[in-house]
């Protein structure tokens, strides 16, 4: 067997041992990292006879790192400022946003409070705060299961039409194939219709008024911080994440230099609140702390996948399929739309990391220039399409554990739903591409 050929199955066992996480109990950041391991290993091995012109493993990995690094680092602050604001009781307005009477104006309530949140935060951050929401506002749990899914799917739309909404438009984004103003002004009608008709669809499922009134703001655990340094907190956490992709545009530095601008002024911020509290005190949520709540093994999972599909790309590998699906399919809307189905039944994280090594971004515009149709596109059905099943999206998995969603019920009940708001998300970017813009 070829090296080519040892590293390309080495990395399909890897993916098959991801995609299947639920049946072989094995955490998939252990399986990336050993992947992106075992893969690079194998290059460095083999690849004096691959005929690489001007090949260095280390100006490689040095390369790809370089790559990944920017990704990482977004998130790593990202998710330090959300919990921040979370921690501080930021988000408790939220609940009292929502208070409805009627079942329907409720599940249309946290249809776009989550389509909006999922924008500005993240489609996991936002799930998880949105169903420990639901859990003060709905007690019968048959009902709850449907908001669930409106969660899901509104969470994966509304993180696809925003730069920092989603990992994959992350990588774009921070790839340059995507604009902070393009992505927003050409997918967010789009997306919208991709979680508008699922909800219209779901509402049928509920009837009648609902019998629990929003509880009251709860102080506790965060009794020690006033009401106007908790919203100060949120000001600055929740304003200055919509705020880097303006900083980023003015500035050209990468996006992940505005994030920690944003978490160092936070973080400032919160020492001086609780500088007059002892470094050790349980009750003050000092950033310190608040670190090792992180989640690093979606770090690593990132890391190890990255760098794995970039072994892919050295070789090859990616640019021939590219270029046999350019010979083959050669209609971009089929080729993305693949693309988007296919991240509901694996992780959509290494899917567009291959597209993006796959493709190269075209100087003279065109399908595969900045903002156009091909990465425009990948951004919208690589995020929307993870709803078609529950274990497609990081906010599918969380859920899915949070309120015990099994997969049979949501492949019968909720996965043809959301494929209807799919294909009417990418027929409404086809009208506008075609009569609008």
């Amino acid at each position: 067997m070829s090296t080519v050929t040892i590293i390309v199955t080495a990395f399909c066992i890897g993916y098959l041992f991801i995609a299947f996480e639920a049946v072989t109990k094995i955490n998939k950041a252990a399986i990336a990292v050993l992947m992106c391991v075992v893969c690079w290993t194998l290059l460095a091995l083999g690849h004096d006879g691959l005929n690489l012109p001007h090949f260095e493993l280390g100006e490689a990995i040095e390369r790809n790192l370089g790559e990944a690094g920017t990704t990482l680092f977004f998130l790593m602050g990202a998710m330090t400022i959300v919990e921040i604001v979370d921690q501080h009781g930021g988000f408790n307005w939220v609940r009292s946003a929502l208070a409805s009477r009627t079942k329907r104006s409720l599940l249309w309530k946290i249809a776009f409070m989550t389509a909006i949140l999922s924008a500005v935060l993240d489609n996991l951050t936002t799930s998880i705060v949105m169903i420990m929401i639901l859990r003060k506002l709905v007690e019968d749990k048959q009902d709850r299961m449907w908001y669930a899914v409106c969660v899901i799917i509104a969470a994966n739309a509304g993180g696809a039409f925003s730069p920092i909404g989603d990992v994959t438009t992350i990588m774009l984004w921070n790839g340059k194939m995507i604009t902070a103003l393009g992505v927003i002004s050409e997918i967010i009608v789009p997306s919208f219709i991709a979680f508008i008709v699922p909800t219209a669809v779901m509402q049928l499922h509920l009837k009648g008024d609902l019998p629990v009134a929003v509880p009251d703001e709860r102080e506790q655990g965060i009794s020690m911080v006033t009401k106007k340094q908790r919203m100060l907190i949120f000001i600055l956490g929740v304003g200055g994440l919509c705020c880097v992709p303006v900083f980023h545009t003015i500035t050209e530095l990468p996006a992940f230099m505005g994030i920690l601008g944003v978490l160092g002024i936070l973080w400032g911020v919160t020492e001086v609140i609780y500088r007059k509290r002892d470094e050790h005190d349980p009750m003050a949520k000092r950033v310190t702390q608040l670190l090792t709540r992180i989640d690093m093994a979606t770090i690593l999972f990132f890391l190890g996948i990255l760098m794995a599909v970039a072994t892919l790309s050295e070789i090859g590998v990616l640019t021939a399929l590219g270029e046999w699906l350019d010979e083959t399919i050669g209609n971009h809307y089929l080729v993305t739309g693949a693309i988007g189905v296919l991240s509901s039944i694996v992780d959509n994280v290494p899917l567009v990391a291959g597209a993006m090594k796959m493709y190269i971004i075209d100087p003279a515009g065109g399908a595969f220039g900045v903002d156009g149709v091909f990465w425009q596109l990948l951004a919208y059905c690589a995020g929307v399409g993870g709803s078609m099943l529950i274990i497609g999206s990081a906010a599918g998995v969380v859920v899915m554990g949070l309120e015990r969603i099994s997969f049979g019920w949501y492949m019968k009940n909720v996965t043809w739903i959301a494929f209807v708001g799919y294909l009417a998300g990418i027929l409404c970017y086809w009208v506008e591409k075609t009569y609008i813009f």
